[in-house]
């Protein structure tokens, strides 16, 4: 009886979080198949739902740490249910969008603030701390993968609502979605969260000093930028890639279909093996392997089905890091504050997919030809590789919280405020409502507040 008491509950975890991810990444996918009906109803540029789609890829990346610190403190569950209100008011405020700023600010900011709640970040950190070290890792593989199948099934299910019931009643249906994940968030409540113990890291701020002079922890970040930079420059130039080699558009959808479909595998496969051998040589591999295909692909003669092989490989490597990387930090720097720590990491990844599409029409523009971001990629892979097999494993020996000062409520409203001021004000200067000297002002503001306080 106690043993299916202790197993059931971590099951239900991965479960819980699995379908979380599902619902919460599926829904982001899907709302980029809004950008037609609404530009065109609203007589607006694309370029407007293009950059609120932006903004919300990055506020998901810059928020990531400050939700993950504040699990790791008060607990994922709140996090994860307050997250899943601002998905859902998030998507329901679109369709009353009048103008491209409060297009920005719900589809953009409150949708990016959901998605940093309720993604892998917060997740795999809940999922890490209920399993014993030798099923972690097959855990976060599996509770991954349900990112994966997720936008792997909400992909076809977003035409279908937009066609049968118009773009703004398709909206409030998948707001409607996301709100399964209020009552979701009830397994990611950690009843008995890890404690301060002798040898362990009694503060936020001492955990991250300790990674933040960690050579592997710096290796570990740099190589997922590189991978979102290579995976976003794969999938940003494929579809007109295949075009210009004069393939039909099917070829390309089902290549990016198959993509998707392998892509579910993928963490399972990388978690099991995660959990047998070395996760920073697994990593190097996959990088490697991505190196390979892709020479492969431009090497070989392109036909339909040389595209659809190429697709399944990308699709088999592409989330595998995600539970190796992941269950790294956790190995590394134990499971206490591994919600701040991988969303660190995951950070690098959303900023490294930003710049990989930015920069690959810039690659194109000036060559006029897609091989340099083919074969940057492969570089990249390359380095990848070798920066992951330069990390050392073996965890760190925690040093005590002697002399360690925790930063007071004051200090952290502070923080609080920059997280969530800043963008806002970024917005009003983008769209012409402020000067951008409006976020130096606030800087300033800040530096001076801190500076007094220290004195």
């Amino acid at each position: 009886m106690s043993l299916s008491a202790n197993w059931r509950a971590p099951v239900l975890v991965v479960v819980c979080g699995a379908i979380i991810l599902a619902l919460g990444l599926g829904t982001r996918q899907s709302v980029g198949l809004f950008l037609e009906p609404m530009s065109a109803d609203l007589g607006w540029g694309r370029s407007n739902f293009s950059f609120a789609m932006a903004l919300s890829n990055l506020i998901w990346g810059l928020a990531q740490p400050f939700f993950g610190a504040w699990a790791d403190k008060k607990g994922a569950g709140r996090v994860v249910a307050v997250s899943g209100l601002l998905f859902a008011g998030g998507l329901a405020l679109m369709p009353q969008a009048a103008t491209p700023l409060m297009l920005d600010l719900s589809a953009g900011l409150i949708v990016g603030w959901g998605l940093s709640g309720m993604s892998f970040g917060v997740i795999l950190g809940v999922v890490g701390r209920a399993f014993p070290p030798e099923r972690r890792s097959l855990a976060l593989g599996i509770a991954s993968s349900g990112g994966s199948f997720g936008q792997f099934l909400m992909l076809p299910f977003g035409p279908l609502l937009i066609s049968a019931l118009g773009w703004q009643t398709a909206l409030l249906v998948l707001a409607g979605t996301i709100l399964a994940t209020v009552p979701l968030a009830a397994a990611m409540v950690e009843r008995q969260r890890p404690v301060a113990t002798a040898g362990t890291w009694h503060s936020l701020r001492e955990a991250l000093r300790e990674a933040g002079g960690h050579g592997g922890f710096r290796y570990l970040t740099a190589g997922f930028f590189l991978s979102g930079f290579q995976i976003a420059l794969i999938l940003g130039q494929l579809p007109a890639y295949l075009l210009e080699l004069k393939m039909t558009p099917s070829v390309g959808a089902t290549a990016l279909a198959l993509i998707g479909l392998f892509n579910i595998a993928s963490p399972i496969v990388a978690g099991y093996l995660g959990g047998r051998f070395s996760k920073k040589y697994l990593l190097s591999g996959i990088h490697i392997l991505r190196a390979v295909i892709i020479t492969l692909f431009l090497g070989l003669p392109v036909s339909p089905l040389t595209v659809y092989l190429f697709a399944a490989g990308i699709g088999f490597l592409w989330l595998g890091t995600v539970p190796l990387t992941s269950g790294l930090v956790a190995q590394i720097f134990g499971v206490r504050f591994a919600c701040t720590l991988f969303g660190i990491v995951f950070l690098s990844y959303q900023v490294g997919s930003f710049a990989g599409v930015w920069l690959g029409g810039h690659f194109f523009d000036a060559a006029t030809s897609y091989d340099p971001g083919w074969i940057g990629s492969i570089g990249l892979a390359v380095i990848a590789a070798i920066l992951n097999l330069s990390i050392d494993e073996r965890p760190v020996a925690h040093v005590g919280a002697a002399g360690v000062i925790v930063p007071g409520w004051h200090a952290a409203l502070w923080w609080v405020a920059l997280a969530i001021i800043c963008p806002l004000l970024a917005i009003l200067a983008l769209r012409g409502y402020y000067s951008p000297s409006v976020l130096i002002d606030f800087a300033n503001i800040k530096l001076c507040a801190l500076a007094a306080a220290a004195a």
